[in-house]
């Protein structure tokens, strides 16, 4: 129960700072920041929930893992209803927030930082653009979250190497639709704003996890095969070896 606890408690804090950041900062936000606050928050919370739940507070990164063998599908259909609560409950904290300025806040008229395409795009971006943005961005951080926390992968760096993954994913993708990347960060705002941002929700479910599975066959591609050891910069006695190559498996995988 602590691992979903901790996935629900990630992701709300992951949306609450990226969110909070593009609703509450209004106009005096740009880009730049919006994708700070969800890398920094992510590279913070690889380290604090990490070590209990692996740390995937996305549901394409919990799906890209279960295509990779390395969760089971029922630890996985709970990670995803725990990210999917903790979403919704920070984008009705930030509409609270909002709400509480002395001109009040709509979230139906104005958006609450529900993603979208054609005219709801910052950009003017038609799906199919969005569609292929949101595959490709969601594909880069999963393979990343596949890589930096694989055996073969140096230890120690992985929350860095996503953090800075997902950065960059919004940098690229907020211009075109206001950078999904992660269901859980879409369905809460799209659910309380209602109409247009409802009915585009589907491409902010659908595109990730499409990006999540190629993310994963890439993966199987690259990994090397036979018995990985984990890379340190001094060798370590064989016994020390198992032990770190036993918890980074329970750790990364979610399993006790």
């Amino acid at each position: 129960m602590r691992r979903y606890f901790a996935e629900g408690l990630g992701t709300f804090a992951l949306i609450l700072a990226g969110l909070g950041t593009a609703v509450l900062g209004g106009t005096g936000v740009g880009v730049l920041e919006v994708a700070l606050a969800f890398g920094l928050t992510l590279l913070a919370l690889v380290y604090t929930i990490g070590p209990i739940s692996g740390c995937h507070v996305n549901p394409a990164v919990t799906v890209g893992l279960l295509a990779s063998r390395r969760i089971g599908p029922r630890l996985a259909v709970g990670y995803i209803i725990a990210q999917c609560l903790g979403g919704v409950l920070a984008a009705a904290v930030v509409w609270f927030i909002a709400d509480t300025n002395a001109v009040g806040y709509s979230a139906s008229a104005q958006g609450l930082g529900a993603n979208g395409f054609g005219v709801h795009s910052p950009g003017g971006f038609g799906w199919a653009g969005a569609f292929v943005i949101e595959i490709i961005v969601t594909a880069l951080l999963v393979l990343t979250v596949l890589v930096a926390t694989d055996l073969w992968a140096p230890l120690g760096v992985a929350g860095l190497a996503i953090g800075v993954a997902l950065g960059v994913a919004n940098l690229v993708a907020i211009p075109v639709d206001g950078a999904s990347v992660n269901p859980a960060r879409s369905i809460g705002p799209a659910l309380l704003s209602g109409g247009w941002a409802l009915s585009q929700l589907w491409l902010f479910i659908v595109a990730p996890l499409i990006g999540a599975l190629l993310a994963a066959g890439v993966h199987a591609v690259l990994r090397p095969r036979g018995p990985v050891s984990p890379k340190l910069a001094t060798p370590l006695p064989d016994e020390s070896l198992q032990k770190i190559a036993r918890e980074t498996a329970r750790l990364i995988g979610g399993r006790s």
